[in-house]
C-alpha cells in the first residue's frame, strides 16, 4: 500500500490536551512521523486515555522532563532532525523552558514551529485560561447557536478546539512547510482558535454586512428560523433535519409530506407560522425511521437525526468507512482521501515513554543513557 501523502515527514509533538494532538492525529493519519513529547509523570500510561485514545493514535511517544537541565538540549537534537515542531503551551513557556522558536530556528532554520492556544500569542487575553467554549463566546459564533426560544447550545467542541484551533494548526503548517521547501526559510504560526473560528464564520459575517443575517438566535437562514431548514421532533421523541432551501428540494419536500401549501410562496415569511406548524404536525405522525425510509434517496434534503453509534453503522458511512473499528476501538477514518498516496488512520496510541531509546536510535540521537540515568528522560517499561 503507499504510504500517505506526507511520507517521510518528521514531527515532534509537545504533549497536550484537545486540538493539539488532533493535529498531531490529523498529520499521522496522512503519513507523516509523529513523536510526542510527554512529561515524565505520565510514563508507563497508555495514550492519555488508554487504548481509546484516538487523537494519539499513530504516534510515539518519547518522555523529557523538560525542565530538567540536560532535557531542553535533547528536544533541540530532534528538533534538528525534525521539520515541524507544535505545542500547545500559553504564550511564554516554551521560551522560559530554552525550546522557543529562536532557540529551535536557530538549531533548523527550515523549522515550521507550530502554536496552538485559545486565544493567540498576543492580544489583552492571550495568558488568560480558557477552554472551547469560552473562545467561540468571544467570537460571537455560540450566540449564533440554538433556538430563538432559548440559550445558546454548545456544538461540542468541533467549533473551536477541532474546527477552528487544530484543522486551522495543520493548515497553517502545510502552507508554512510550502514556503519552506520554495525559500530554505522555516517560520513560525500562530494558530489561536479565536482567529481560527472568526475566520469560519466568513459567509456568516457576509450575510450580516449585506443585511441578509440577524444578530439574533434562532431567526436566520441556517439556524433553525426558516422551517424548510430546521429540526423536528418525531412521533418515537426523536428529529429528523430539513434543509430544502433550494426551490426544486422545497416542493420535493412537500410533495412527499402531502402537506397543503403553495410552493410559490416558499418566501413569504408570512405564510412560515403556517408552514412550521404544518411541518411540526406532519413530522409527529411517524417515526424516525419511518420517515428515513420514505425520504432515503430522494432529493427532499431531509435526514435522521442519529446517535454517534447509529452513525457508525449507517449503511452510507459504513460503505465509505468514514468511521470504522480500528484496533479494537471505533473511530473515525483518516480523511481527506488521496488516489494516489492513501492516508490510513495509525496505531492505537502508544504507551508513555515506550518509544523513548527507539526514536533517539532512529533519529541518531545520542546520549539516551545518560539522559535516562540523570532523569532527563524516561523509558517506559
Amino acid at each position: 500500500m503507499a504510504a500517505g501523502p506526507l511520507a517521510g515527514l518528521r514531527v515532534v509533538e509537545l504533549g497536550g490536551i484537545g486540538p493539539g494532538p488532533f493535529a498531531g492525529m490529523f498529520l499521522a493519519d496522512l503519513g507523516a512521523e509523529v513523536v510526542r513529547v510527554d512529561r515524565p509523570e505520565r510514563a508507563g500510561e497508555v495514550g492519555a486515555g488508554g487504548p481509546a485514545d484516538v487523537t494519539n493514535r499513530g504516534k510515539r511517544s518519547v518522555v523529557l522532563d523538560l525542565k530538567h537541565p540536560d532535557a531542553p538540549g535533547a528536544l533541540l537534537e530532534l528538533v534538528e532532525r525534525a521539520d515541524v515542531l507544535i505545542e500547545g503551551f500559553r504564550p511564554g513557556v516554551t521560551e522560559r523552558l530554552g525550546i522557543g522558536p529562536h532557540e529551535c530556528l536557530a538549531r533548523n532554520p527550515r523549522l515550521v514551529y507550530g502554536r496552538m492556544t485559545g486565544w493567540g500569542q498576543d492580544g489583552p487575553l492571550s495568558a488568560a485560561a480558557g477552554h472551547d467554549i469560552t473562545y467561540i463566546a468571544l467570537t460571537g459564533a455560540l450566540s449564533a447557536i440554538g433556538s430563538a426560544a432559548g440559550p445558546p447550545q454548545i456544538p461540542l467542541n468541533l467549533l473551536g478546539d477541532f474546527g477552528g484551533g487544530g484543522c486551522y494548526l495543520v493548515i497553517g503548517v502545510l502552507a508554512a512547510l510550502h514556503a519552506a521547501a520554495r525559500t530554505g526559510q522555516g517560520q513560525v504560526v500562530d494558530a489561536a482558535i479565536v482567529d481560527g473560528t472568526a475566520h469560519l464564520l466568513a459567509s456568516t459575517f457576509a450575510k450580516l454586512s449585506r443585511g441578509a443575517w440577524t444578530d439574533e438566535r434562532g431567526v436566520n437562514q441556517l439556524d433553525g428560523g426558516w422551517p424548510f431548514y430546521a429540526v423536528y421532533e418525531t412521533k418515537d421523541g426523536k428529529h429528523v433535519a430539513v434543509g430544502a432551501l433550494e426551490a426544486k428540494f422545497y416542493r420535493r419536500l412537500i410533495d412527499l409530506l402531502e402537506l397543503d401549501v403553495d410552493p410559490e410562496r416558499q418566501h413569504d415569511q408570512s405564510s412560515w407560522p403556517h408552514l412550521r406548524r404544518g411541518l411540526e404536525k406532519r413530522f409527529a405522525e411517524r417515526t424516525r425511521d419511518e420517515w428515513a425510509t420514505l425520504f432515503e434517496g430522494t432529493d427532499a434534503c431531509v435526514a435522521p437525526v442519529l446517535g454517534l453509534t447509529e452513525a457508525a453503522a449507517h449503511p452510507h458511512v459504513a460503505a465509505r468507512g468514514s468511521v470504522l473499528a480500528h484496533d479494537g476501538v471505533v473511530q473515525p477514518a483518516a480523511a481527506p482521501r488521496f488516489s494516489a498516496t492513501p492516508s490510513n488512520p495509525g496505531h492505537t496510541a502508544p504507551t508513555v515513554g515506550a518509544d523513548t531509546r527507539a526514536v533517539f536510535a532512529d533519529w541518531e540521537v545520542g546520549g539516551i543513557d545518560e539522559l535516562i540515568g540523570s532523569g532527563a528522560a524516561v523509558q517506559a517499561r
